[in-house]
């Protein structure tokens, strides 16, 4: 458990705010940030909102809640639970080979008899890269009416087939993060529901979460909103000045051939607040505002361990990655690495193209989220590396400020359960059982390992080392999982 100051604990909410506002409005101007929001979350509600600098530099517009950034990679995450929806309807297994679906072989010419899994797209491990086809592909997929299927990025033979889409790593073996692997995720999206991949997420993902963000531009309800991203204070990407871009001709497109179209690894266009919801589903095991996109289980899948570096499995990009669910960044707080808030566990995502960062990172011991995202940077104001972490420098900034004033409001030294009518209670150091039968429990480490199985009578409860845990309990009257952290 973090020691909070006794002082800022008794500090009114809104001076909190003020100070937090104050904090990152500093960071804002010593880097050169164009425009910035921070949005904080505890357990289901918003906690402090955030926002600084222009979103459009030529119109002299200011960043507000209601301001849409490209979020880049942490569109990844959102394409993960869009999918996990289709799972959720046994639509594919986990483990499954991915070519039945996708109606062509999609195998790592080196290893033809190793079936190419959903598992092993979603955690990166698929040996499916971004070779130097990636691009070139990329720029017909916007250019070309119709766009070109991905089977001609992916099998030997194709129009933008290299060899080095491929890694010589066995599939399943090797951690590789790739923006290809999450082109075959929406194409499989298609695929499997029979829409356009825009067109699910919005219906099945955005939308039930009040959400009026879109991987299509189109479907902005202003595009004056969104905020231009910039290098050097150079536009590089959505510099539309609130004039909607042409709709793209789809009319040839077919569905379940290409759905890199509307950047499953990327593309995603919302707002701070709106990315912040999904802070909240995670932290909630599902539900947001009443809402239950996924079950508990599922999200329990995503945040699971299934890669963990040991050293030489895979490619930790500087060491920022050190561990990797289900399209989920799993932070393991590592010195000198993966470090969110110093000895905190957590999972999301992070984000970086055309000048802007994001991140999105929840605690679910504690219910806490966060959401930072910049559009760009000011001349001479290029980001470095951080001094303690694998992130760039302002995002350690961001963290301090974040864990100085925004975390100790939502810290607890226990987690509530999450309903009344639920008998299994999860305190700061010790578990309980409430239920008229006796359970099962199983605790599992941040890295998947089970660390503790034991059976609890009604009413009786048992203590547990410090640790983050996903606990699993089966009983008489079935099953369920909880995220958890024991301080």
């Amino acid at each position: 458990m973090r020691l909070l100051p006794l002082l800022l604990l008794l500090l009114p909410a809104a001076l909190t705010g003020q100070t937090l506002q104050q904090q990152l409005q500093s960071v804002a101007t010593a880097n050169g940030l164009v425009g910035m929001s921070v949005v904080t979350t505890c357990g289901t509600a918003v906690q402090d909102v955030v926002h600084t600098g222009k979103r459009n530099l030529a119109q002299n517009a200011d960043v507000d809640d209601s301001t849409r950034y490209r979020i880049a990679s942490i569109s990844k995450l959102v394409t993960a639970i869009g999918l996990m929806r289709l799972h959720e309807q046994g639509l594919f297994g986990l483990d499954d080979d991915v070519s039945a679906a996708l109606g062509f072989t999609f195998r790592n010419p080196a290893f033809t008899g190793t079936p190419i899994t959903y598992r092993m797209l979603l955690s990166h491990t698929s040996s499916f890269q971004d070779g130097t086809g990636y691009s070139d592909f990329l720029d017909a997929t916007y250019s070309n009416a119709p766009p070109p299927p991905i089977s001609e990025l992916a099998m030997p033979g194709g129009d933008w087939y290299t060899t080095n889409m491929w890694r010589t790593e066995i599939p399943g073996s090797y951690f590789a993060y790739s923006n290809a692997n999450f082109g075959i995720l929406g194409t499989l999206i298609e695929a499997l529901s029979g829409l356009r991949f825009d067109v699910y997420m919005r219906q099945q993902v955005l939308l039930p979460l009040d959400i009026h963000g879109s991987f299509n531009v189109q479907d902005l309800p202003n595009v004056a909103d969104l905020a231009v991203l910039y290098r050097n204070s150079t536009p590089q990407a959505d510099n539309f000045n609130g004039v909607m871009p042409p709709a793209p001709d789809l009319g040839q497109y077919t569905i379940g051939t290409n759905g890199l179209y509307f950047g499953p690894q990327g593309g995603l266009r919302v707002s701070a607040l709106e990315l912040a919801r999904f802070a909240i589903l995670l932290n909630n095991e599902g539900t947001y505002n009443g809402t239950v996109l996924l079950q508990p289980t599922t999200i329990a899948l995503m945040l699971g361990n299934e890669w963990i570096w040991n050293g030489s499995n895979g490619d930790n990009y500087y060491g920022l990655f050190r561990s990797w669910g289900l399209g989920v960044h799993r932070i393991t707080a590592q010195a000198g690495g993966d470090i969110v808030f110093p000895g905190t566990a957590m999972f999301g995502h992070a984000g970086e193209a055309y000048g802007l960062i994001s991140d999105l990172y929840v605690d679910p011991a504690t219910g806490f989220g966060l959401v930072f995202i910049t559009n760009g940077y000011t001349p001479g104001n290029a980001y470095a590396f951080g001094a303690s972490s694998a992130f760039y420098g302002v995002e350690e900034e961001v963290y301090d400020a974040i864990d100085q004033y925004a975390v100790p409001g939502c810290a607890s030294t226990s987690i509530a359960p999450r309903e009344a009518t639920d008998p299994l209670i999860l305190f700061g150091d010790r578990v309980r059982w409430n239920g008229s039968v006796p359970v099962m429990i199983t605790l599992h480490d941040v890295t998947g390992r089970v660390v503790a199985h034991f059976s609890l009578a009604p009413g009786a409860e048992r203590p547990v080392q410090a640790g983050n845990y996903v606990v699993r309990y089966t009983g008489a009257k079935g099953t369920g999982t909880r995220v958890w952290c024991a301080f």
